[in-house]
C-alpha cells in the first residue's frame, strides 16, 4: 500500500513526465503516442517505476528500449522541471504496460467460449 506521500510524489512525476513526453516525443519515436498508465514510487522516492503503454508503434520492444536508451535525458528535462518542489531526482525505471494486450487476449477467449457454447 502506497503512503499519501508516494501517492502525490507518483502523480507529480506522472504529470511532468506526460507533458515531456508530449513535447519530445516526436524525436525519439516519430508518429507514435506514448501514454504513462501507472507511476509507483518506492518509499525513499529513490526509484520511480513507469509503466508506459504505446499507440502507432509496430515493435513496442524496440520503443521500449529507445526510452531507456534516453533515461539519462529524460531524467534531466524532469529534474529541471520539479528541481524546486522535490529534494532529489528518483531514478526512472521504464516499464512496458501490456494490460490492453491482456484484456484483448481474454475478450477473444471469451468470445470464443460464447461462439462455443452457441
Amino acid at each position: 500500500m502506497e503512503s499519501k506521500r508516494q501517492q502525490k510524489f507518483s502523480r507529480l512525476i506522472q504529470k511532468e513526465l506526460s507533458e515531456i513526453f508530449q513535447r519530445d516525443a516526436h524525436s525519439l519515436l516519430p508518429n507514435a503516442m506514448i501514454t504513462i498508465t501507472k507511476v509507483r514510487a518506492t518509499p525513499d522516492l529513490g526509484i520511480v517505476r513507469i509503466f508506459l503503454s504505446f499507440f502507432n508503434t509496430p515493435d513496442t520492444a524496440l520503443a521500449i528500449n529507445t526510452i531507456t536508451a534516453h533515461n539519462a535525458e529524460i531524467r534531466y528535462n524532469l529534474g529541471k522541471r520539479i528541481k524546486d518542489q522535490v529534494r532529489g531526482v528518483p531514478q526512472l525505471e521504464f516499464f512496458m504496460d501490456d494490460t490492453n494486450e491482456y484484456v484483448d487476449k481474454m475478450d477473444k477467449i471469451f468470445k470464443r467460449i460464447n461462439a462455443d457454447e452457441d
